[in-house]
């Protein structure tokens, strides 16, 4: 399954539809990505960094709309603020996971085993 790492509590906050738009600087290479793992974990990924074992399945979500992130649009982000050069993933088909399934967290979007 197709899975994106997300800082906590950022995960918990797509499960509970608090946050619709996830900001990323890069898109992914098509769309739709339907049926997208969201991976909950506690530490910011980096090249030096770049896998977290204690991430946490939290929601299944649909990307099928990708765009320039708005000044507009920092509540349903749940950010801070807003900085420019960044894409706005619009997620929908948000289907909270419940049981909590540990899996890693890594860079980008990459593939996980939820058999």
């Amino acid at each position: 399954m197709l899975a994106l790492s997300i800082v906590g509590p950022h995960g918990s906050n797509i499960a509970a539809g608090k946050k619709t738009l996830e900001v990323r600087s890069w898109r992914p290479e098509s769309l739709p990505v339907r049926n997208l793992l969201i991976v909950e974990n506690s530490s910011f990924l980096s090249a030096d960094n770049p896998i977290d074992l204690g991430g946490k399945a939290v929601a299944i979500v649909d990307v099928e709309e990708i765009h320039e992130w708005q000044p507009s649009e920092v509540e349903d982000a749940c950010s801070n603020g807003w900085e420019p050069g960044y894409w706005a993933w619009s997620l929908s088909n948000i289907r909270p996971i419940t049981n909590g399934t540990t899996v890693p967290a890594k860079r980008k979007l990459y593939e996980v085993d939820m058999a």
